[in-house]
């Protein structure tokens, strides 16, 4: 029997688990650089205009340090530029595919039961592997095709494309690397997460500094520097292929020698005795959520400092142009152009967190479909109790998230325009404005584990759409009641002189509503569902 048989059934099954989250994900990232290119071509239709968006922000330090760097003046060059936090989701969406699919099976067992028919050892890392390169070369095929289609040159779509999935193809190798090292799914998502931070403060520090040869550094570099649209050099292509190669040289190898369900660093012991903080159902789900809201909010407040340092330079370079103007008043809905703009990424920051909000409620479903659940409940602890204790993570860490972010950005904003003390307050309030439309999402999660824990993921889905509503929605020029679909659309823009805080309350019932109803549909199931 080879190492690689049973490979393909193996690829079938993964495609039919994600046959809705993988397409998603795809077609919404391959989506995205188009549109940019078509705003680019209505707002900045002249050369002189273009020239003075590139000097005045496009070329600025802090937007350089989130996007990447920007080597023209040309609709292509603009595109790409813009497109530069993407690869980011790429490669995060390209690491968490390929742990799913390996170190997760392994850990729910159904590894070791597909193990004992007709299946070679090779065949768990090769299937999540190559759907993932699919799912990236895809997504590189359909961005070129989308951004040839607005009338750039096809060379430098195909280039921008076929960076963008290398990004992919790296980041999804890396992943089948980590998920060979821990013995937890929760672990290798960690190291690779880690991996890319990393990465992506390495591209950060090269792209900021006189030198950028740090940027050469991080796989999240060498996309730009293929430098679509704008003379593209080829070979830098050459440099994510063979990181793959040595990436898979040593996962392969490590994948044989290693048990199943095993990994290759030595899992972490906990003290023999239980500390007095884990004596009830809060002190548990405190010790399993902690972690993640310290990571969260401290990548959330780098980014917020990032993001308040940039938006003076922001709203000069629109300036005079009516048009962009209307439209970033339209996005951020502020009566200001950097309120606009900092009304536009906290409303970002907001999606971000309700992401956060669904996978602290999704734990809840981690934890009973690994039997964690039930030596909780047999302990006398009630079940509307443990729940709980999750859902209050779900709540306040979406929270906590904006709260950071807000105050993160007030006080590099503030610091621009020499007035702390408004600002801070201000971007506080604004970024917390959009928790009750989090919180929305998580209830939603709640109830639909509640209901039946299958469906618990769909959540992930209906965030999937807000995006796209809040992202291409003005731009479609979609119809008002489509908008209103999202919860986010109903967050009132506090940076405006006169808003009503009614939406905030109406969307908090709504979020208490759905948690309690999926409360009282958990309290009716069976623990676990069969």
């Amino acid at each position: 029997m080879s190492t690689l048989t049973g490979t393909w059934q193996l690829a079938r099954l993964v495609l039919r688990r994600d046959r809705l989250v993988l397409p998603l994900w795809v077609l919404f990232l391959a989506v995205l650089p188009t549109t940019y290119a078509t705003s680019f071509f209505e707002l900045f239709p002249t050369d002189a205009e273009r020239a003075a968006y590139v000097t005045g922000t496009a070329r600025n330090p802090s937007i350089i340090a989130l996007l990447g760097p920007v080597y023209g003046d040309s609709v292509g060059a603009l595109t790409a530029q813009r497109g530069g936090f993407l690869l980011v989701i790429v490669a995060l969406a390209s690491v968490l595919t390929v742990v799913r699919h390996t170190r997760v099976e392994e850990e729910a067992g159904r590894r070791e039961l597909l193990g004992g028919g007709v299946l070679g050892r090779h065949a768990g890392l090769t299937a999540a592997l190559l759907v993932t390169y699919a799912a990236d070369l895809l997504l590189g095929l359909l961005t070129a095709a989308g951004l040839a289609s607005t009338g750039l040159s096809a060379t430098g779509s195909y280039a921008y494309g076929l960076g963008t999935a290398l990004t992919g193809v790296v980041f999804a190798t890396l992943g089948g690397l980590t998920a060979q090292l821990t013995e937890s799914a929760g672990g290798a998502r960690g190291i690779g997460i880690a991996v890319l931070g990393a990465s992506f403060a390495l591209r950060m520090v090269g792209d900021t500094a006189a030198n950028d040869w740090p940027s050469w550094l991080s796989p999240l570099g060498w996309a730009p520097r293929i430098r679509p649209f704008e003379g593209e050099r080829w070979w830098v292509l050459a440099l994510p292929l063979v990181a793959s190669a040595l990436l898979a040289a040593v996962a392969y190898p490590v994948s044989v020698r290693r048990d199943l369900g095993a990994g290759v660093l030595p899992p972490r012991l906990g003290p023999a005795t239980a500390g007095r903080g884990l004596a009830g159902p809060f002190g548990l789900a405190w010790r399993l959520h902690r972690g993640q809201i310290l990571w969260w909010s401290v990548g959330f407040g780098l980014l917020g400092l990032i993001l308040g340092g940039a938006a003076q330079a922001a709203g000069r370079s629109v300036e005079g142009n009516e048009e962009l103007e209307q439209i970033m008043a339209r996005i951020g809905g502020a009566s200001g152009l950097a309120d606009a703009y900092l009304g536009a990424t906290l409303s970002l920051a907001g999606l971000a967190a309700a992401g956060y909000g669904i996978q602290a409620a999704l734990r809840m479903r981690a934890e009973e479909s690994a039997g964690h659940a039930e030596p909780v409940l047999v302990t006398g602890a009630r079940r509307s109790t443990w729940l709980l204790s999750h859902v209050v993570f779900a709540l306040v860490g979406p929270a906590v998230v904006l709260a950071v972010t807000g105050l993160a950005t007030g006080l590099t904003y503030g610091l621009s325009v020499h007035d702390v003390p408004r600002e801070l307050p201000r971007m506080l309030g604004a970024g917390l404005a959009h928790a009750p439309a989090a919180w929305v999402l998580a209830g939603l999660a709640v109830l639909l584990y509640g209901l039946l824990p299958r469906l618990a993921p769909t959540a992930w889905a209906v965030l999937a759409v807000c995006v796209l509503l809040g992202q291409l929605g003005a731009v479609l020029e979609l119809d008002q009641w489509l908008l209103d679909l999202s919860p986010f659309t109903h967050t009132p823009q506090v940076l405006r002189d006169t808003w009503s805080a009614t939406p905030l309350w109406t969307l908090a019932a709504v979020a208490l509503a759905l948690t309690a109803a999926g409360l009282t549909a958990f309290r009716r199931r069976d623990v676990p569902v069969t």
